[in-house]
């Protein structure tokens, strides 16, 4: 998404500018076919080391290895999308099954493995047999001993898309293989490996190569394999080399090499609004699309199942809205009513749809404001990323570049009034810019989100809560000191969290369990949770620093708790010492003395007429101090002292 650093080329004279690829964020349905080379080279194991990093595998075993995860996480995140897997450089051929349309002699040395289509239980079982277990009763991989012709390799995977993702969005072709001149010197075989490339990106395929290299030599793409994949010039900006190359013996796994390389190419696809009306000033409107990257993965939605019948099927619910006599009630007979000063308000269809018309659809600048005055707990929802569009306005883009970098460079952010689409609430929003993915800037907070324009929305007045926070003891300097150390010596790498280097424990653990009982499997006892903290580093790194940290604070938890105790001694000393002063207090109702003044016959008369309990708490010490008993204690056993004594003497 980065516009690039030449101010000539986005500005000035130039009459073509590149246009920056919408359809990565778009919602549509995506189509991947796995071409893996079977080579004897592909097929060839690594050489013995004693590193436990290093590769174990062949390159092939890698790669399909790679496909198999690809092929669950495809079930997990997007589960309508396809997958197919094709071997080239097979002895044998297979296109179609037996009772399709072709066979294997069209297409030499070709094994479609398994069809593109939506993975099923049965697919990821045979992949997982031939990866996991090593069966390949059909010994397709098996390499050819005459070289196979990339011409037939691109034509039978046009055949493969046109047949079984016609309507795809996203059809893409990825091809692993350590051979970077396929045909030698044959040019009649090159040029017949172009047309059909050809073929394939004007079908709307995008072919990605996934180029594997060994002993630290490098995948030349000059000699076959630039003429078969085309590159944008944004992908030419970022990656100026050229393509990733996945090597191995470097103390990372070619498996992972290769996992890493196509999981970059996933990109976010959750649209959520098109042609929205960005007013930057009056008269001044281009026009943006919103897409939301950030969206939280949650398990399928369950479904009941009817088991009545031969087969199961799904049930499909209805809701009947009933009145109290089970009258079946229209949807023109209902109402909507809001509730006001305990009385119901009622409206009609349209008036109720009148009500949030408050504005049309559209994303308006009233003004700007230092990023630094944006504080973190502002945001009420999720971000939304805007992209430009030249839909409405001509020369969009070119604004909205403009406006980016301004924003970007002068560390200032856009207050904006929002209206996603008619009948939506109004929000306050802060257009925020971010960073390109390849930016080298430590501000850089998000490197792994594309760059551009972000809406953060902002709460309203009526959406801050006062909360009553009570201020609790300061710790001592010396405790913060030594704790800046621990959080010092404990950050993530670059003092920033990665979302992707973490999958949600719960929806992986969810899915395992759904997958284990599809494939017949054992249940796993446990999961591979990323996101556990590594003990045994942490230890290393701050165990002696959190050991001296807890030290002092036992320290000085001591030297407090001895600092308050010697404080309540010294207020108990100034107590006792304290004279106490005698109250009078008034005369009981009913009685012609006070308490101290009533005679012993007076208090055996009030206690035979249970009227003790009516003197107050001030008279009843009064009478307990004259007898010489204590007076602590509540009025119950004030009570229960003088009627003991009145017992005993009276």
């Amino acid at each position: 998404m980065a516009w690039g650093d030449d101010e000539e080329r986005r500005y000035g004279g130039e009459e073509e500018e590149d246009e920056l690829d919408e359809n990565d964020y778009k919602t549509q349905k995506d189509a991947v076919l796995f071409a893996i080379d079977v080579s004897a080279s592909m097929l060839q194991p690594p050489p013995s080391s004693d590193d436990k990093k290093s590769d174990k595998d062949s390159a092939v075993v890698a790669a399909l290895k790679c496909a198999h995860q690809f092929m669950q996480q495809r079930i997990i995140a997007q589960p309508k999308d396809m997958m197919g897997i094709l071997l080239f450089g097979t002895e044998r051929s297979k296109f179609r099954d037996e009772t399709g349309s072709r066979s294997g002699s069209g297409y030499p040395h070709c094994y479609l493995f398994t069809e593109l289509d939506v993975p099923g239980a049965e697919d990821v079982k045979k992949l997982r047999d031939l990866v996991e277990e090593g069966e390949d009763a059909d010994e397709v991989l098996v390499p050819s001993k005459e070289p196979v012709l990339m011409s037939n390799v691109l034509f039978c995977a046009n055949q493969i898309f046109t047949t079984n993702a016609a309507n795809f969005g996203s059809r893409r072709l990825f091809i692993i293989t350590d051979n970077e001149n396929p045909h030698g010197n044959d040019k009649q075989a090159k040029s017949s490996a172009a047309v059909r490339a050809k073929d394939l990106y004007d079908l709307g395929v995008t072919i990605e190569l996934f180029p594997v290299s060994r002993a630290k030599k490098p995948f030349d793409l000059s000699k076959f394999y630039d003429d078969i994949v085309y590159r944008s010039s944004v992908e030419e900006g970022d990656n100026p080399e050229g393509v990733k190359t996945s090597r191995s013996g470097d103390g990372l796994t070619l498996l992972n090499s290769l996992i890493s390389n196509i999981n970059s190419k996933q990109t976010p696809k959750r649209s959520y609004f098109s042609r929205m009306p960005f007013e930057l000033a009056p008269g001044l409107t281009i026009t943006v699309k919103g897409y939301m990257p950030l969206h939280q993965q949650k398990p399928a939605r369950t479904c009941y199942v009817w088991l009545g019948g031969e087969q199961a099927q799904l049930a499909q619910s209805e809701t009947t809205k009933v009145d109290s006599e089970a009258r079946t009630v229209e949807k023109s007979e209902i109402k909507k009513a809001y509730k006001y000063g305990g009385e119901y308000i009622y409206f009609t269809p349209e008036e109720a749809k009148s009500l949030k018309e408050l504005d049309t659809k559209v994303l308006r600048i009233i003004g700007f404001k230092p990023l630094a005055n944006i504080p973190m707990w502002a945001s009420v929802k999720k971000s939304t990323f805007i992209f430009p569009s030249e839909d409405g306005y001509v020369g969009s883009t070119r604004v909205f570049s403009a406006l980016w970098q301004k924003l970007l460079t002068s560390k200032k952010v856009g207050i904006a009034w929002f209206v996603a689409r008619k009948n939506a609430n109004p929000v306050m929003v802060a257009v925020i810019p971010s960073g390109s993915l390849n930016d080298e800037d430590e501000d850089s907070t998000t490197p792994y989100l594309p760059a551009g324009l972000w809406l953060y929305p902002l709460p309203f007045a009526d959406d801050i809560r006062s909360v009553e926070i009570k201020t609790s003891t300061k710790p001592a300097d010396e405790l913060t000191d030594k704790m800046r150390e621990i959080i010092q010596n404990l950050q993530l790498p670059k003092a920033t969290y990665n979302p992707l280097k973490y999958p949600n424990p719960a929806l992986q653990w969810h899915y395992k369990i759904l997958q284990a009982m599809a494939l017949e499997e054992d249940v796993p006892d446990a999961l591979d949770d990323l996101t556990v903290p590594k003990y045994r580093q942490i230890d290393k790194r701050v165990g002696a620093y959190m050991a001296e940290w807890k030290q002092e604070l036992a320290d000085k938890a001591k030297e407090f708790m001895q600092l308050r105790a010697t404080k309540r001694e010294l207020e108990e000393d100034d107590a006792e010492e304290r004279p106490r002063l005698a109250k009078r207090p008034k005369a009981a109702a009913g009685s012609a003395s006070s308490g101290g003044q009533m005679s012993n016959a007076e208090l055996k008369a009030a206690w035979e007429n249970d009227t003790l309990k009516k003197l107050t708490v001030a008279v009843l010490k009064d009478i307990l101090t004259s007898k010489g008993i204590s007076t602590t204690g509540k009025k119950v056993d004030l009570l229960e002292r003088l009627e003991q004594w009145i017992e005993e003497h009276a």
